[in-house]
């Protein structure tokens, strides 16, 4: 297992500790708990840029990647909304988008090629880490709440969009796989029946 992998598991270990701090009364809990949420969102960060810079890009790390992100973010997100910080029915889009991408990347992979990340899918995810970061922090500086409801509002946006990428992106790629398939059903032709006893007598 290469360091990018090892970066992209130990993100997905994060979240429950992430859970457990969003959930826990006490003195600086919320500091702690965007300091561990931006530990993990670095580690995206990272994770990546090692595995340009080693030539350690695999598919595993592929698919593993937007998984930890998608589970880090849903996780952040359902916490938000049992503390009452976020609207359900936002939460709810955001997560059904990462429900959505995850099963298009399923089906592409059972089809052999890999539904990577998109700019759009890219930009979503900075943008749902800074939202998340300034809700989070939105009871110990109230001032901040109306940033983050703009933040939120660029997350759900960016969701529906990058989700329709996707989806236009698998449509196209699966388009095309059936026009490329097509003149081998084309090619196959009866054969002609003396040809035929021809290959017979040759095969004997």
């Amino acid at each position: 297992m290469n360091l990018p992998i090892s970066l992209t598991l130990l993100r997905i270990f994060i979240v429950p500790l992430l859970v457990v701090l969003l959930f826990t009364k006490g003195k600086n809990m919320d500091l702690w708990a965007v300091g561990v949420f931006l530990l993990a969102a670095a580690t995206d960060l990272l994770d990546g840029y090692l595995a340009r810079r080693r030539s350690q890009i695999t598919t595993l790390g592929i698919l593993l990647d937007p998984i930890a992100d998608k589970l880090l973010t849903s996780a952040a997100f359902i916490s938000l909304v049992e503390l009452h910080l976020v609207p359900a029915w936002m939460v709810v889009i955001i997560v059904g988008r990462e429900l959505a991408v995850s099963g298009l990347r399923a089906i592409a992979s059972a089809q052999g090629w890999v539904l990577g990340a998109s700019e759009l899918g890219k930009t979503k995810m900075v943008f749902q880490v800074i939202a998340i970061t300034v809700i989070v922090l939105e009871q110990r500086y109230p001032v901040a709440r109306p940033l983050g409801g703009v933040l939120l509002w660029m997350v759900v946006v960016f969701a529906l969009c990058s989700a329709a990428q996707y989806f236009w992106i698998f449509g196209k790629r699966l388009d095309w796989g059936t026009k490329r398939r097509e003149p081998d059903r084309l090619m196959v032709m009866p054969l002609h029946k003396k040809e035929a006893e021809e290959k017979d007598v040759a095969a004997q």
